[in-house]
């Protein structure tokens, strides 16, 4: 998983809802080729962004509740996460300058400069 970290219906709260800087929700499944596509991009952007912002991954299969929650129909999804909300997404495997658009787009800030 390298840069990227899991988390489940059980630590959603607490690492995305509750978390100080942005965080970028990768929901992916085993069987989706389209996520294996896109997870070393997201690995390069964790390692890239380091202390701006946070990538986790929720597999979809294995964490339902979450994946109902936030309405999630198709594999991959990126959602984006500012103070708790979402506040954008990706469907589908993009390229790696779209990505970093999207998280860009948080106003992002290194990480304990406030």
């Amino acid at each position: 998983m390298g840069a990227t970290k899991a988390v489940t219906d059980a630590t959603f709260s607490s690492e995305v809802l509750g978390a100080d800087r942005p965080v970028l929700v990768d929901f992916w499944a085993e069987w989706c080729s389209p996520c294996r596509k896109v997870a070393p991009v997201l690995d390069e952007l964790a390692t890239e962004l380091v202390g701006q912002v946070q990538i986790v991954k929720v597999d979809t299969d294995a964490n339902p509740q979450i994946t109902r929650d936030y309405q999630v129909m198709s594999v991959p999804t990126l959602m984006l996460f500012k103070n708790g909300e979402p506040i954008g997404s990706l469907i589908g495997a993009k390229p790696k300058s779209d990505i970093r658009k999207l998280i860009e787009s948080a106003d992002l800030e290194p990480y304990g400069a406030k």
